[in-house]
């Protein structure tokens, strides 16, 4: 589930480290979307349609997701406490989930002038950059709707804490990045999913109804994309990280945020 200056939207060069607060809800990768055409060429030509409108009153919502693959993959769930305060501070959230698509965004922008050397990463970075900036369209749309105006947020922890522990030389580097927007993706649909059952509001829910179908897999494609890169198995970094990740979530938090801990 896009990213600030501060957050994973400025990568460094390929010999560089990562700027530490750059990457986050949908950092880096959803560098994997799953569209639902079947070639590049289409999704760039064709009009918005049904399933990809600006407008969300036009979206159609899957009756059901599964979602015990991604549960399973995080080491932690959300608790209840964030769900309580979310639903009490819900402008602040979907600002924040704006601020991660724009981010996401921009991060994949500036990936494919990083790492051109592999086509299916690039491919799939230009698909990324579409999808976020569609959905960016679609929370400003919902903001403008419910009278929100745009505020200074922050950015929280969650990406600093996980993007500290990255490695600083490639291609190892770019893997720890891609596993990190794995489990920033995953989380993300665990807290669509979760607001979604308790929102009193049915537009939003079903907003963040519709965005689970994509959402749902886009680790899967973070993980394929970060072995893809690697000739050592990336089994022993993804379970590192899922301790990381499980942490910044289950720990005491001062900042509410769409990806922040346990509010303090």
């Amino acid at each position: 589930m896009t990213i600030n200056q501060q957050d994973l939207a400025t990568l460094p060069s390929t010999t560089n480290t990562i700027d530490s607060d750059n990457i986050e809800k949908k950092a880096i990768a959803e560098t994997v979307i799953h569209t639902e055409s079947n070639s590049v060429n289409e999704c760039v030509e064709a009009e918005p349609t049904e399933e990809d409108s600006v407008d969300i009153t036009h979206l159609r919502t899957p009756i059901k997701v599964d979602l015990s693959p991604v549960y399973d993959f995080l080491g932690a769930r959300t608790t209840q406490a964030w769900v309580n305060a979310a639903i009490e501070n819900l402008p602040l959230i979907i600002q924040d989930h704006a601020n991660c698509e724009k981010k996401a965004a921009g991060t994949a922008m500036n990936l494919i002038f990083r790492y051109e050397f592999s086509y299916d990463l690039q491919r799939k970075l230009a698909q990324l950059i579409r999808e976020e900036m569609l959905h960016y369209e679609q929370v400003l749309g919902i903001m403008n709707e419910r009278g929100q105006e745009w505020k200074y947020l922050s950015a929280g922890r969650y990406a600093k804490g996980m993007l500290k522990h990255k490695r600083t030389y490639e291609p190892a580097a770019m893997v720890d990045v891609l596993i990190i927007g794995a489990f920033i993706e995953a989380r993300s649909c665990e807290r669509f999913a979760a607001l979604a059952e308790v929102i009193d509001d049915e537009r939003l829910a079903k907003y963040y109804r519709y965005l689970l179908k994509s959402e749902s897999r886009h680790f899967e494609d973070y993980l394929a994309l970060a072995q893809s890169l690697s000739d050592e198995n990336i089994d022993e970094r993804v379970a590192f990280f899922k301790e990381v990740e499980a942490e910044l979530i289950s720990s005491p938090d001062a900042e509410l945020r769409f990806h922040s801990g346990t509010p303090a």
